[in-house]
């Protein structure tokens, strides 16, 4: 529990500068330049993940169990996973879907979590998906007061919107039927 602990607080604490201090990155990046700024980032972000995995993958083989969901509250995170992937998409496809939502990262994160937590009841799973569901809460209060980031993605035009749909839901399906059970060792169906 320890290292899915320590995985949390790197990346997510990574994750956090802009909500802690806004202008702490202009300020490195003004000081150092972008590309160690973001060789930085990077490293402590891909380390912060590669410890959550480890860590969450080494506290479910005898997890604490905190509350039993009901077999119907996995339906419901099915059926809450759908947007997800198709926001994902739209956080780098420029269209109306990026300009109704504002942010779709932070939306994803906050359903992806919110659906892992109705559906999951152990102690690896609260801290996991509650520490990112908190994260992506106080991010998005955060960004009401300072301005976000730019995102790069793909140039602004008509068929993002179609694009993220599409091929979110051929994430979404893909994870459902084989992707999740592969990288996760459970399958949400079946």
């Amino acid at each position: 529990m320890t290292v899915l602990i320590l995985g949390l607080i790197i990346f997510l604490g990574t994750h956090s500068t802009s909500i802690v201090k806004p202008q702490l990155r202009d300020q490195i990046v003004a000081r150092f330049g972008a590309a160690p700024w973001q060789a930085v980032y990077g490293i402590l972000s891909l380390v912060g993940f590669v410890l959550i995995v480890s860590g969450y993958g080494d506290a479910r083989t005898s997890p604490l169990v905190i509350y039993d969901p009901p077999v119907w509250l996995r339906h419901i995170n099915l059926l809450l996973m759908l947007p997800v992937f198709p926001l994902l998409l739209a956080a780098y496809l420029p269209g109306r879907i990026q300009s109704a939502v504002k942010y779709p990262m932070l939306l994803a994160v906050k359903i992806w979590a919110l659906a892992h937590l109705l559906a999951n009841g152990t102690l690896p799973d609260l801290l996991l998906f509650g520490a990112f569901l908190a994260w992506a809460v106080a991010d998005r209060i955060s960004l009401k007061h300072r301005v976000g980031p730019p995102v790069r993605g793909a140039p602004p035009g008509q068929a993002n919107d179609a694009i993220a749909i599409v091929g979110g839901i051929a994430l979404y399906l893909l994870f459902l039927f084989w992707l999740h059970r592969v990288l996760m060792g459970v399958a949400p169906i079946g």
